[in-house]
């Protein structure tokens, strides 16, 4: 028996028993056992070692058997053993003999010591290497040298940076260092291209501890798992949810395409352009049919090198695509087309188009493909998807791909186109609501702004100014609660109303009073659409008298307005906060402020203060400090505010900003009497009226004066009730008539008939002014009556 004999080890004992039951091998591992050396064993009955003196069990032939015997140990004593046995047949088909074996020791590293164990990790098909605890390479399968493709003799003692220097084997390592510290497993995952490929692959390395008998962790085993295909998947999947969420974030069309070109590159392809059909109108659907040549407007396009200068057109220009083009291919026939520049498959359109032929050469552009897109039925444009880095074309699975990320697009890119429509539509409505400019008064200068929401585009935010009898001038900003058209409407419905109650003269809380009912009337008008109570707006209703330079407001669930007095700081103004116009039931104040000359009001909605970055009181001190410099004009004031306050992209509520700059009525410019209740007095009042004229240098209009002072004082003194005043106020272009008396009782135009005696007085008085009416005062009313002055005055 030779000493290198696989049999005979000593860590498993084994004997080979003839088929008529004589020993004829013994081994070490059986000598260990039992104490019997081969010469006194071999050549004897192998039933003699049985203690019990009875045979050994016969298995059938073919078959195995396995079992505890109780053997005697040449001592004396009694050995009880798990004992394995099986049948061998020769190869020259004789008898055959029996083999029984007995494991002396039962642990993990007997495995390596097995010759059959090691081949066949070593020629597993899985990549496989272990390491030392400092990281050196103890051993390497085959699949794992060839991987590397280094001898794996050479390779042992190496450690992973001796192999290779890229990035992943630095990781590796750090990895590793991870196992032997903590004694768990770890799996990393790495896109790399293994030596002797084209092309790279997903590879997944799990790496597992090698621990001794004691729970020592000795080494680690690595192994690497070609994933490719699961990588891809799962790539391509990440690809449709990434798509889902990063492709339509706005109603704006160029921005979404120009998401879906930055959602597909480096993914899908390493340039990707956007081209779009261009409608007959704006916001309307693309002319058809389509025919060759095709024009389209390329909208956005995206590269892995900045500035994409692999395109031969720019953002917003018109790009013409021949019948030979991809992109005219694919939209003519409505499906998808691969291109690629080995099938020879671009020449054509090459051949026509130098500048592109150009860029295909000095990028190394190998592969296109164009997918058209196509949402409800009509065609919007194509995207192109360009490959020159990547080395490999399109295949199917891009090209399903494509498709559905494109898909996806196409219904925002028609979302927003859709929306742009409407959009268009609505902001024109709203416009024709607000007042395209504001009028030309004595009392103030005003600026305005307004801006849309950045979403929905449509509100229900208003201003106003109104100018009011007696040189005084009304201003309104209101707010409509919600957005969209219904806002708009009922914006455009209380704007008239506004101005319908300031042309008879209401007091502020008085108008706010009748706008209040006119808002729960909507509710109730429009209850079966939005419920009861849904229609509501807050308002803010100022009037200014330039003459007293007094201000009374009013104001309805409205922000304050702020004052910047002429070389002071900016404050909130302190009015009565009355409730929402749609409530119903509680009262509204008013409060009344005396401004200097040169004061500036600011009116605004809540759009402007208000941003989820930030609170309230936060863009109210804001507002303020942007106003607190308004000395120069109101207009770059209304810019600096809005830059102050608004973010560029836009606001989620819509914003009307008015500002107003108050000017006083130099006393004289005013002229007043008081009137004694006799007809017979009217003839001297008429002429102290006419030597006034002629020292203001008005005797042009003393001839309607004289006339319309005459009546509405023969009037007064008639019908209405003492003390009787006249009261005469002019600027550079009017001149104002009041007469005032404490009866409550307004006055009305009558036609008088042929042979009626009365009755023409206010019929003349409206003939020779440019307008006239009347409005309530706290101690009765006043009657007034503006006439034009000639240029030259």
């Amino acid at each position: 028996m030779r000493p290198d004999d696989p049999f005979d080890d000593a860590v498993t004992a084994r004997a080979v028993i003839a088929a008529d039951g004589t020993l004829t091998r013994w081994s070490e591992g059986a000598r260990l056992l039992l104490g019997h050396t081969a010469e006194e064993v071999v050549g004897r009955p192998a039933a003699e070692l049985l203690a019990d003196g009875t045979g050994m069990p016969r298995p059938p032939l073919n078959a195995r058997w396995s079992g505890s015997l109780a053997l005697r140990h040449r001592s004396g004593g009694t050995v009880t053993v798990w004992v394995l046995a099986h049948h061998r047949q020769p190869a020259d088909g004789g008898p055959g003999d029996w083999l029984a074996v007995t494991p002396l020791e039962v642990g993990e590293h007997a495995l390596p010591d097995d010759p059959l164990v090691r081949t066949a990790v070593f020629q597993s098909p899985c990549a496989t290497m272990v390491f030392d605890e400092r990281l050196r390479l103890r051993g390497v399968n085959d699949a794992m040298a060839d991987l590397l493709g280094l001898p794996a003799d050479h390779l042992r003692g190496l450690k992973p940076t001796d192999v290779g220097g890229q990035p992943q084997h630095f990781e590796l390592e750090q990895h590793m260092r991870r196992v032997l510290r903590t004694g768990r497993p770890h799996d990393m995952q790495t896109y790399m291209k293994a030596t002797g490929e084209d092309r790279p692959h997903a590879w997944l390395a799990r790496l597992a501890p090698l621990a001794d008998d004691s729970g020592r962790v000795r080494g680690v085993c690595v192994t690497a798992h070609d994933f490719t295909e699961q990588f891809r998947a799962r790539e391509r999947l990440q690809l449709v949810n990434e798509a889902s969420i990063r492709i339509g974030t706005t109603l704006d069309v160029t921005r979404t395409a120009q998401e879906l070109a930055e959602v597909c590159v480096p993914a899908l392809a390493d340039f990707v352009s956007v081209d779009l059909l261009e409608p007959e109108e704006p916001g309307g659907d693309p002319a058809g049919p389509l025919t060759t040549p095709v024009s389209l407007r390329r909208v956005a396009h995206h590269s892995l090198t900045p500035g994409s200068p692999e395109s031969v057109a720019d953002v917003g220009e018109v790009v013409v695509y021949p019948a030979a083009a991809p992109q005219a291919d694919s939209l003519i026939a409505g499906h998808s087309v691969v291109a690629s520049v080995e099938s020879g498959d671009l020449d054509p359109w090459l051949a026509v188009d130098e500048a592109r032929a150009r860029q295909v050469r000095e990028f190394g552009v190998h592969s296109m493909l164009s997918v058209p897109l196509q949402a409800r039925g009509t065609t919007l444009g194509v995207a192109a998807f360009t490959r020159f880095r990547r080395p490999d074309p399109f295949t199917h699975d891009d090209v399903l791909l494509a498709e559905e990320v494109t898909a996806r697009a196409a219904i925002c890119v028609d979302n927003a186109r859709r929306y742009s429509r409407e959009r268009e539509t609505t902001l024109a409505l709203q416009r024709s609501l607000l007042p395209r400019t504001l009028p030309r008064t004595a009392a103030v200068e005003a600026a305005t702004r307004y801006l849309p929401a950045a979403r929905s585009g449509v509100g229900g935010d208003w201003f106003d100014v109104i100018p009011l009898s007696g040189m005084r001038v009304a201003m309104v900003v209101g707010d409509v609660v919600g957005q969209g058209i219904q806002a708009s409407a009922t914006m455009g419905r209380l704007r008239t109303a506004v101005r319908t109650l300031a042309d008879i003269d209401l007091a502020p809380d008085e108008l706010l009073t009748h706008l209040d009912d006119l808002v729960q009337h909507l509710s109730h008008e429009w209850g079966s659409d939005t419920g009861p109570g849904e229609v509501g707006a807050t308002c803010l209703y100022a009037v200014y008298d330039p003459v007293s330079r007094r201000c009374t407001l009013a104001r309805a669930g409205h922000p304050s307005p702020v004052l910047i007095p002429p070389g002071g700081p900016a404050r909130q103004l302190d009015l009565p906060s009355g409730p929402p116009l749609g409530t119903g039931g509680l009262p509204f104040e008013s409060a009344e402020f005396s401004l200097p000359e040169s004061t500036v009001l600011a009116f605004y909605t809540d759009g402007l203060i208000m941003s989820p970055a930030r609170d309230t009181e936060v863009g109210q001190a804001l507002l303020r400090e942007a106003l607190s410099s308004a000395s120069g004009s109101l207009d770059e004031t209304c810019d600096r505010v809005l830059h102050a306050l608004l973010s560029p992209g836009g606001t989620p509520d819509d914003v009307a900003l008015l500002l107003a700059r108050t000017h006083g009525l130099p006393s004289s410019q005013v002229a007043t009497w008081d009137i004694p209740a006799d007809p017979a007095l009217v003839a001297p009042i008429r002429k102290q009226v006419l030597d006034q004229l002629a020292a203001w240098a008005m005797t042009e209009a003393s001839f309607t004066a004289e006339l319309v002072v005459s009546e509405l004082v023969t009037n007064a003194i008639r019908y209405g009730a003492p003390p009787i005043r006249l009261r005469l106020i002019h600027d550079d272009t009017t001149l104002i008539c009041e007469v005032s008396d404490t009866n409550h009782t307004a006055p009305h135009l009558r036609r008088a008939k042929t042979w009626d005696e009365g009755g023409r007085g206010l019929l003349l008085v409206a003939q020779l002014t440019q307008r006239w009416g009347s409005r309530h005062t706290a101690d009765g009313k006043t009657i007034w009556a503006e006439m034009a002055l000639v240029d030259e005055m």
